[in-house]
């Protein structure tokens, strides 16, 4: 049972993990899918469906003749000797001497050997009728190829070149002797799948194929991506517990971090967990440690270069600091990558006074890394580092320093290197906050820590 319950609980992983990695992947896979749509649809487009029609062609005088020679022979039937008149009639009719004198009428020109391709010649049971159905990227040119065949083969037939049809009864080597073969029905319809449908089908077809294509690639990739998903692993990673886990948006420009600044308003399962946060910093009421004789609580929330949504969560945390009634600072210094903080920088180098701010969001560009002038119960520095080499930037010291990560965006090693440079500066990671979970992890984050044992009690004797 156990090894059972194991099994299943690995299988359980396996495919989380494939789900995991499809869902990170499905914007590729989307476009492969929109991909293999547009060829399947661009491929009937292109290549217009085959047209065929049939020209039928009859031998009236087979059945009269073969009642005659099955009268002479009492070993068969007038059936089967038709029937094997006609099949050689068949044979007859697809010889190179019938399709050369068909060629001068078949319209467009065609080589022999495509002339062969494109015409399939059979008997209806039974029956002394023969078909010539004849295909073709038109109507026209269908019709013109089975009426050229059936025509040429009616001349052949009725000739004397034709070395079955002109023996003479008394020979014995013809059961049936000359039949003349006639027009029964010549091509005059030609029957096919049309455009729309045709490029409706294949464009399906290379949806579908896409699809499979775009989750066999993703797996392919995904199952070597070592990059972080599961909150569980992000803390494990370095050992630090997740702190909170919210969505994020990335602004792309000042204007878009502005509006940030004064529209920030999370759902209720972040905004509750941020609530928590603030809490666990010491900070639980409106104007608590207003901040008149410095500031209450610094915290420092470093990211990677790498790692664009991450640089959010910084700015996040402060503005929704600042809608609970909490006077807060976010200060942006000296950083080991410049570009990636130039929109944020320019956001939050507006005068005070720009509309639209929130009222107790005080925003601070320290190009010397100090806060001697920043007032606030709360102070969020934002710091970013190289992911290959980081090394912190020259910021001003906190109180506590947690790292910003974004599933599925950063691996263990690149974490641990940040860790690393932290500890070096003294600045060590208390936590982590986790941006735009992944919403098929179901772990926490959570690291128990460890808590000293306590003493036991030393046993008495019971008199």
């Amino acid at each position: 049972m156990e090894l059972n319950g194991g099994m299943m609980s690995q299988q359980a992983l396996d495919l989380r993990r494939v789900i995991q990695i499809v869902r990170k992947r499905r914007k590729i896979i989307g476009v492969v899918i929109v991909l293999g749509l547009l060829i399947g649809a661009a491929y009937a487009a292109l290549r217009p469906p085959v047209k065929s029609s049939t020209a039928l062609v009859v031998l009236p005088g087979v059945f009269a003749q073969s009642e005659q020679s099955a009268a002479m022979n009492s070993g068969g039937t007038s059936s089967d000797t038709s029937n094997i008149y006609t099949a050689t009639q068949v044979v007859m009719a697809g010889t190179d001497a019938v399709l050369k004198d068909a060629l001068p009428n078949v319209s467009p020109a065609m080589s022999l050997q495509m002339l062969q391709k494109n015409v399939h010649i059979t008997s209806m049971t039974g029956s002394s009728v023969i078909s010539f159905t004849a295909s073709g990227s038109t109507a026209a040119q269908a019709e013109t190829t089975a009426n050229a065949v059936a025509n040429s083969y009616i001349t052949y037939a009725n000739s004397k070149a034709n070395p079955i049809g002109n023996v003479s009864l008394s020979s014995g080597a013809n059961p049936v002797g000359n039949v003349a073969a006639k027009m029964l029905n010549s091509a005059a319809i030609a029957t096919g799948p049309n455009i729309p449908e045709r490029i409706a089908i294949y464009g399906l077809l290379g949806a579908l194929a896409g699809a499979v294509a775009g989750f066999i690639g993703s797996l392919a990739v995904g199952r070597n991506d070592r990059r972080l998903v599961e909150r569980d692993a992000i803390a494990n990673s370095i050992g630090a517990p997740v702190l909170v886990s919210l969505p994020v948006g990335r602004p792309a420009d000042a204007a878009s971090w502005a509006k940030l600044f004064s529209e920030y308003e999370p759902a209720d399962v972040p905004k509750w967990g941020l609530t928590k946060l603030l809490r666990q910093f010491g900070i639980t009421g409106i104007g608590a440690g207003n901040g008149a004789n410095g500031h209450g609580f610094s915290l420092t929330v470093v990211s990677l270069a790498s790692d664009a949504k991450a640089l959010a969560l910084g700015p996040q945390l402060a503005a929704f600091a600042a809608s609970q009634g909490i006077p807060t600072a976010l200060v942006t210094g000296p950083q080991q990558d410049v570009k990636v903080m130039a929109t944020l920088r320019t956001a939050c180098a507006a005068p005070a006074g720009s509309p639209g701010r929130r009222r107790l969001l005080q925003l601070v560009v320290s190009d010397d890394g100090r806060l001697d002038q920043v007032r606030a119960a709360f102070v969020v520095v934002v710091a970013v580092v190289d992911s290959r080499a980081p090394s912190m930037p020259s910021t001003a010291r906190t109180v506590a320093t947690v790292l910003g990560v974004s599933a599925g965006v950063a691996t263990a090693d690149q974490l641990a290197r940040a860790a690393t440079a932290a500890a070096v500066d003294g600045r060590e990671i208390a936590g982590i906050l986790v941006a735009d979970p992944e919403p098929t992890d179901k772990t926490t984050g959570r690291i128990p820590r460890l808590t000293p044992a306590l003493p036991r009690p030393v046993p008495t004797r019971v008199n």
